[in-house]
Formats: structure tokens, sequence, C-alpha cells
């Protein structure tokens, strides 16, 4: 193995808040715990996460590393005593911060092996999604074959993670986007009913082509859209709420609608989980469909990357929600 410096060139954040800003800089190279793996980064995904970090909106766990980037592709490079066969290999996984750096710490029980043929970029843009769709849809949501799921946001990353992830299991996919465009990547994904928000009320439209109701809707809106999915619900029938982007207040909330589907909402974060939950989360996923990622039955939709300089460029691009998939930054 190559020498392990002891500085590496690392994004920070200056400024925290709505005029914050990126710089390059460099800090220690962070030593692994008996748990962890050290990781030599080739790519680091992007995601909204790292927005509102920036904004100071979303901190990382206390005691984990201040510098941006949720998940991580590249070569390990030290290892606890227990994880030596680790040393080497290619890997990927969900990381509580660090990613947009040289290096960074991987606990060992979030590695999975990059696929054979794929690139770290694509390794990169998979992690994140795909375990957030996982845990909404499968563990979660139990969502089962024949049922029917709506997808909110259904061209962002974790969106084109859960379309795929659905129609897998074998579930009905409805999805929300903002332009035809989007839509059109959402029905190359196996996409059943493909809702533009901006020409038509998504309850309404939804309501008429399935009447017997929605088991299960992906909700990164939250707001105003809770009132509007509450109806939508089929008996039993569950919301998860995974973001917030369109507020914090739920106004005009009726739960006697809620009461008569026995419906249920339900809050989910995975970021500060603890190691031992996303161990068992990456290794039930991985078991479940390492296989259908290898084959590219699942795969990550990578729309552009951008050398881990143009950080900023990347956050800008994912601002404007004008994004189609993943953005990864190589390094």
């Amino acid at each position: 193995m190559a020498s392990i410096p002891a500085t590496m060139q690392a994004v920070l954040v200056t400024n925290t808040g709505k005029d914050s800003t990126l710089v390059i800089k460099p800090i220690p190279v962070p030593v692994p715990s008996a748990e962890q793996l050290l990781i030599k980064v080739a790519a680091a995904g992007v995601n909204r996460a790292d927005l509102m970090q920036r904004r100071g909106f979303y901190p990382p766990p206390e005691g984990e590393s201040d510098v941006l980037g949720l998940e991580v592709a590249g070569v390990v490079v030290a290892a606890g005593a227990q994880h030596k066969s680790w040393l080497g290999k290619a890997v990927f996984g969900l990381v509580p911060g660090g990613g947009y750096a040289e290096y960074a710490l991987l606990h060992a029980g979030h590695a999975m092996p990059v696929p054979a043929g794929y690139t770290m970029a694509e390794a990169a843009a998979t992690a994140e999604v795909f375990l957030t769709a996982y845990q909404l849809m499968c563990k979660i949501g139990n969502l089962q074959a024949g049922q029917r799921v709506l997808i909110h946001a259904g061209a962002s990353g974790v969106g084109t993670a859960a379309i795929q992830l659905a129609k897998t299991i074998g579930a009905k996919v409805a999805v929300t986007a903002s332009s035809d465009a989007k839509l059109a990547l959402c029905k190359t994904l196996g996409a059943d009913v493909l809702l533009n928000y901006n020409s038509v009320a998504f309850e309404q439209a939804l309501s008429a082509i399935w009447p017997d109701g929605v088991n299960l809707i992906l909700d990164s809106v939250a707001g105003a859209y809770v009132s509007r999915e509450i109806p939508l619900l089929a008996m039993d029938g569950k919301i998860v709420l995974y973001a917030m982007m369109g507020g914090k207040d739920v106004p005009q909330l009726d739960l006697s609608a809620l009461f008569k589907r026995r419906g249920q909402i339900i809050c989910s974060t995975l970021r500060n989980r603890s190691n031992q939950y996303k161990t068992q989360l990456t290794q039930a996923f991985y078991q479940s469909y390492g296989q259908a990622l290898a084959q590219r039955q699942l795969k990550p939709v990578l729309q552009q990357q951008f050398n881990w300089q143009q950080a900023e460029q990347a956050h800008q691009l994912m601002a404007s929600n004008g994004t189609l998939g993943k953005l990864v930054l190589t390094l």
C-alpha cells in the first residue's frame, strides 16, 4: 500500500448560512478506529443534504466530520484490526460526513464492494439513494407486489432509485415531477403514471386513475402536500416523509380523513441512525439487491460528473432543481 500522508485537501464550508462559500484547504487525514476503514476517495456523491448543511440546517452527528459528503467510492488504504481483509479493495458506502476530501472514514459494516464494471463515479452515486429508497419503501413502507406507490420528485436521485426498486418488487408506480423531460426519464425507469405537478393537481389526477387508493407515498416535499395526500391513501396506507422541501408546517391537517383510512404519517431520516442500524440496512440491501446492481437491473442514474474542485458548480446545479438523477464529484 502507498504511504498515507499526514494531511489532505478537503472542501470546507466558510460562513455557514445563506451566504456560505466552499473553499479547499488542508486538514489532517483521519485515523480509522477499530471498526473503520480509511478510503482514498475516488468519487463522492452530491446530495441535497449537503446544501442544507451549508445553510446550517443539517449538522453532522456529534463527533463526526463536518466536511460535506455523505457517500464515497474509493480504495481501502487502512483498516481496523478486525477488517484488514478490506485492504486494497474498491468499496462504496454511506459516511456520516467527510466525503468531499481526499480521504474519508467509512464504517466497515457500511462498506459494499464496487460491482464489476462500475466506474467509481457510478458507485459513488449509488449508496445514498438506493439505501434511502430501500429504507423508505421496504423497511418502513413494507411495499408488496401488486401494491401502488406514489413517488414525489421522481427524477431525483432517491426518486430514480425508488422507481427501480418498486418495479423490481412488482408494484405499480406513480411519480410527480416538474417537467416532461423529467417524466420521460421516469418512464424509461418503469413508472406507470406520470404527473407533471406544474400542469395538473396530482391528487385529483391520481384519484381518477387509481380510485382504490395508494398504499405508500414517498414524500420529500411535506408542507401543504401532506393534506393533499391523505385522501389518496388506501386503507392502512402510509405517507413516509423524508425531507421538507415544501416546508415544516402542515396547514389544514384533517386527522379524521387519516383515521378513516387507518393511515400513518411517518417521518424518517438516515444520517443520524446508529452504526448498527446502518450496518443491518446495508447488509440487507446488498443481500437482496447486490446481484441486481451487478447485473445493472438496478443502476444509478448519473447525470453529470464534476471535478471535486467544482463542488460549487455542482451545488448550484442541484439548487436549480434541474437535475435528472445524481451529481458526483470525482477526485
